[in-house]
C-alpha cells in the first residue's frame, strides 16, 4: 500500500514539473504591442496616510503565442505615491511576466499618500517594456490634506470647547465624533467633512451646529470614499444626531450617501438653501422638534421618506422640493414626507400633534400618497398646505387645509435620476407662476430673484 502511495507521489509530481519546464521553454518574447483595458486610470481623491479603493487595469496578449513582458514597472518607482499588484505580488516593478496566448492579466493599482503628501494632483505612469515597443497607463488622482478625528477605546472622540472648522483640511471622521453639551461646532463656507463607514456626528443637549456654507462653496457631508459612484450609493456612513435642546442653523450644505442624514430631537432647526439626497432610511428625521423650518431645500432618494416626522412639533416647509424616486429597494416606502404623531424609544413614549406648514412646495415622486401619516389614539396631525403640488390620493389618511393645492399634476422636472439630479421644474410646468410671495425668502436656492407677484413654486424660480 505505502508503495502504490509512493509511486502515485512521484508520478503527479513528474507531470507538475514536466508541466513547468514546458510552459518554461514555450515562453518568448512580445512582438506586438499589449492592449489594455484603459490608457488612463482616474482613482478617487484620497486624504493624507489613507489608502484609495483598488482599480484594475487589464493587459491582453493578442497575439498566438505564450509571451513573457520583460518588465512592468511605475515610472516614478519607489517614490510613487501608488502601488501595482501584478500577478498577485504588490510593488513598483516586476520582471518577466507570463502572459498565455490570447488571455490576459490584471494590474492592480491603488494610491497611499503618506503623512504631509502635498495637497496636489498626483500623477504616475504604468510603463510596459517590450521588444515591441515602450507602452504607457496614466494614472491620476487627487491628493487632498486631511484632518482626522478616530474614536478608540483611549479616544472618545470629543469636542469639547467651541470649535470652528474651515476648509483648509478635509475632515475625515473614524467611529462617533461627538460635541459636548453647550458647545457649539462652526463650519465655515467651503468645508469637506467625510465620514468612515457607521460613522457619525452626534451632539449633546443644549450643543450646537452651525453652518455657514455659499453657493459654491457648500458644506459636504458625506461618506469618506469620493469615487463619484459613491454619490448615488446609501449607508455609506451613519448621520447627524442632535439631542434635546441644541440648535442647527445650516445654509448651503450638501449632505448624501447615508443612513439618517441629519435626526433632531426637541430641538430648533433653521435649514436653507439646502440639499438631502441618498439616504437608506430618511433625509431628516425630526423628533417632537420645537421649531423647525426649511426654506429652499432639496430633497431626493430616501428609502422611508426624505423627511420623517414623529412626535409632537411644527414643522415650517417653504419653497422646497421634496421629491423621491428611490428605486434600490421596492419593498420600502419611499415617501416625501412621513408623519407619525407617536415616537417610542424603549422607555420613551412620546404622543403629541404635529402640524407641518407647508408653502409653495413640491411633494412629487414615484407612490401614489406622498405625504403618509400614521396615528394612535390620543394625538392628531394638522396640514397646513397653501400654494403647493402635492401628489396624494384620497385615502391618504388626512385632509389638507388650505389654498391652491395642485393635485397629482406632473412638476415636469429636468432631471430626477439621482445621477444627474436637477429637480428645476421645465417652462410648461403648473409649478411655474403658481406660488404667493413670502415675506423674507426672496431669492432661490442658487440666489435667483423669485418673481415679487407669481414666483415657481419649489427651491427654484
Amino acid at each position: 500500500m505505502k508503495i502504490k502511495i509512493f509511486f502515485g507521489i512521484a508520478f503527479w509530481s513528474l507531470l507538475l514539473l514536466a508541466g513547468c519546464n514546458r510552459d518554461d521553454i514555450s515562453f518568448e518574447s512580445p512582438t506586438q504591442l499589449l492592449r489594455f483595458s484603459t490608457d488612463t486610470v482616474f482613482c478617487d481623491t484620497v486624504y493624507n496616510q489613507m489608502r484609495s479603493e483598488t482599480y484594475a487595469v487589464k493587459v491582453y496578449n493578442r497575439e498566438d503565442k505564450d509571451v513573457l513582458i520583460p518588465r512592468i514597472a511605475l515610472e516614478g518607482g519607489s517614490g510613487s505615491l501608488y502601488r501595482i499588484n501584478v500577478d498577485g505580488k504588490i510593488g513598483t516593478s516586476f520582471e518577466n511576466v507570463a502572459l498565455r496566448r490570447k488571455d490576459s492579466l490584471y494590474v492592480f493599482v491603488e494610491i497611499a499618500p503618506i503623512a504631509n503628501a502635498p495637497e496636489a494632483i498626483a500623477e504616475d505612469k504604468v510603463v510596459f517594456n517590450t521588444p515591441a515597443g515602450e507602452q504607457k497607463v496614466t494614472l491620476f488622482s487627487v491628493v487632498q490634506d486631511a484632518e482626522y478625528f478616530i474614536k478608540s477605546d483611549s479616544n472618545p472622540n470629543i469636542i469639547s470647547e467651541n470649535t470652528t472648522w474651515t476648509k483648509d483640511k478635509v475632515k475625515v471622521i473614524f467611529g462617533d465624533l461627538t460635541v459636548a453639551e453647550g458647545k457649539t461646532l462652526t463650519m465655515e463656507k467651503g468645508t469637506k467633512v467625510y465620514f468612515r463607514k457607521k460613522s457619525g456626528l452626534n451632539f449633546e443637549k443644549n450643543s450646537g451646529l452651525t453652518v455657514n456654507g455659499a453657493l459654491g462653496e457648500e458644506v459636504i457631508f458625506r461618506g469618506d470614499r469620493s469615487d463619484t459612484k459613491y454619490d448615488t450609493l446609501p449607508a455609506n456612513w451613519n448621520g447627524i444626531k442632535m439631542e434635546e435642546g441644541s440648535l442647527l442653523k445650516m445654509n448651503y450644505a450638501r449632505v448624501f450617501g447615508g443612513n439618517v442624514g441629519l435626526q433632531l430631537k426637541k430641538n430648533t432647526a433653521e435649514i436653507n438653501n439646502s440639499i438631502f439626497h441618498t439616504f437608506q432610511n430618511a433625509g431628516i428625521y425630526a423628533i417632537s422638534s420645537a421649531q423647525f423650518t426649511a426654506n429652499n431645500v432639496v430633497m431626493n432618494n430616501c428609502g422611508e421618506a426624505d423627511l420623517a416626522i414623529a412626535g409632537s412639533g411644527t414643522y415650517n416647509v417653504n419653497y422646497s422640493t421634496i421629491a423621491n424616486y428611490w428605486n434600490l429597494n421596492p419593498s420600502m416606502s419611499a415617501v416625501g414626507i412621513y408623519v407619525s404623531n407617536v415616537y417610542q424609544n424603549n422607555d420613551e413614549l412620546l404622543v403629541g400633534n404635529p402640524t407641518i406648514n407647508l408653502n409653495n412646495s413640491i411633494i412629487y415622486g414615484d407612490v401614489l400618497d406622498m405625504i403618509s401619516y400614521s396615528k394612535v389614539e390620543g394625538g392628531s396631525f394638522i396640514a397646513n398646505i397653501n400654494n403647493s403640488l402635492l401628489k396624494i390620493s384620497s385615502n391618504a389618511g388626512f385632509t389638507p387645509i388650505g389654498n391652491n393645492i395642485i393635485r397629482n399634476e406632473d412638476p415636469k422636472f429636468q432631471n430626477y435620476f439621482i445621477q444627474k439630479m436637477n429637480l428645476r421644474v421645465k417652462a410648461d410646468s403648473k409649478a411655474k407662476g403658481n406660488g404667493k410671495p413670502i415675506t423674507g425668502i426672496t431669492r432661490d436656492i442658487v440666489n435667483n430673484p423669485r418673481d415679487v407677484n407669481k414666483p415657481t413654486i419649489g427651491a427654484y424660480e
